[in-house]
């Protein structure tokens, strides 16, 4: 037996966190009964689990696709306003996949899609802090000190936000390019902590995502990722995995009241 919100991430269907958001929005039945208690359990092999009406299908193999994703495309699968999505660039995709955490939709650079539901989670999920490396276009010449508030931390509406590493890599009259580095997946993140330093973003690209490298993928291009990359992902989601384990097990053991670090939290330089 175990949780509709694993069953799901591991069928395919969504990353465990859509599928929490689905059961919510009362979008899966198991045995004819709309389930919305995110803790329910059930057994795929046996219970009759849909999604949408649509009975759950058969385990699929696991797909990782990078795509190298234009400007003017929301991250996401379905719209309902009916503007561009990613999937009208994977129209010849069969396999469901959906998106690894989000890209604005003026945003473009790297994307990873998959149908692994527990690796979506791991890359995602703020606890685990995945880098995720940018190229920024900023109006002006960001000075040294402005850079380093960046690393230090700025103060946004929602929370203070840091980068990892910021440098200047090119400079014009009238607008310069920095590379940034961050870990978390805040909504318009990198666009928020530029302008709370007086340099607005003109343009934002995603070159990075962990260990993948966007190299030199045309725009409105997808690839598979190599064995090689897989490795490196299954191999970050293994340690993911084992931190997150540890403080499980600590936060158990633990009695005098004092919050512990989240897992896999990187500490800024």
């Amino acid at each position: 037996m175990e949780r509709i919100q694993k069953i799901l991430a591991k069928a395919g269907v969504a990353s465990r966190r859509e599928a929490e958001r689905m059961m919510i929005e009362g979008r899966v039945t198991v045995n004819g009964k709309v389930i919305e208690a995110l803790g329910f359990k059930a057994d795929p092999s046996k219970d009759h689990i849909k999604v949408d009406g649509k009975r759950l299908t058969p385990f699929e193999p696991k797909v990782i696709l990078l795509l190298n994703k234009p400007r003017g495309y929301l991250s996401t699968v379905k719209d309902p306003k009916g503007r561009p999505t990613i999937m009208d660039l994977l129209k010849n995709m069969k396999s469901r996949i959906y998106p690894v955490g989000r890209l604005d939709f003026d945003a473009e650079g790297l994307l990873l899609l998959t149908n692994d539901g527990d690796l979506a989670h791991l890359l995602s999920h703020p606890r685990f802090s995945v880098p995720k490396t940018y190229l920024v276009k900023v109006t002006g010449a960001p000075e040294e000190k402005k850079l380093t508030r960046l690393k230090r931390g700025v103060a946004l509406e929602d929370g203070e936000a840091r980068a990892i590493s910021c440098s200047l890599i090119r400079q014009k009259e009238k607008n310069s390019w920095v590379r940034v580095v961050v870990t978390e997946g805040r909504n318009h993140l990198v666009k928020r902590m530029f302008s709370a330093i007086g340099h607005p973003v003109l343009k934002l690209k995603r070159v990075e995502y962990g260990p993948i490298q966007l190299g030199g993928l045309p725009f409105g291009q997808f690839r598979t990722l190599t064995p090689e990359e897989i490795e490196k992902l299954r191999r970050i989601s293994s340690e993911f995995r084992v931190g997150s384990s540890e403080l499980r097990s600590k936060n158990i053991k633990l009695r005098t009241g004092h919050s512990l670090p989240e897992a896999g939290r990187r500490t800024p330089n």
